[in-house]
């Protein structure tokens, strides 16, 4: 397998994005339950979609770190 140089700058963008993916996420998620609950006038959506966008989140920063580059 050849191994491929890549540029420090590259590396630190990629993993800048790893790191706020997982608090964007939780944050998006809230909202969306923040902004369901207020909607449906229900108190529990918020801590669901809180967790949906916890879970997404971790899963969509395990796929990067796998990925093979």
């Amino acid at each position: 397998m050849k191994q491929r140089t890549q540029n420090p700058l590259v590396s630190v963008a990629r993993y800048v994005g790893i790191t706020v993916t997982l608090p964007v996420t939780a944050f998006a998620g809230y909202a969306v339950g923040y902004g369901l609950d207020h909607l449906l006038e229900t108190g529990f959506l918020r801590i669901v979609c809180l967790i949906l966008g916890i879970a997404g989140g971790l899963l969509e920063v395990l796929r990067e770190l796998t990925r093979d580059r």
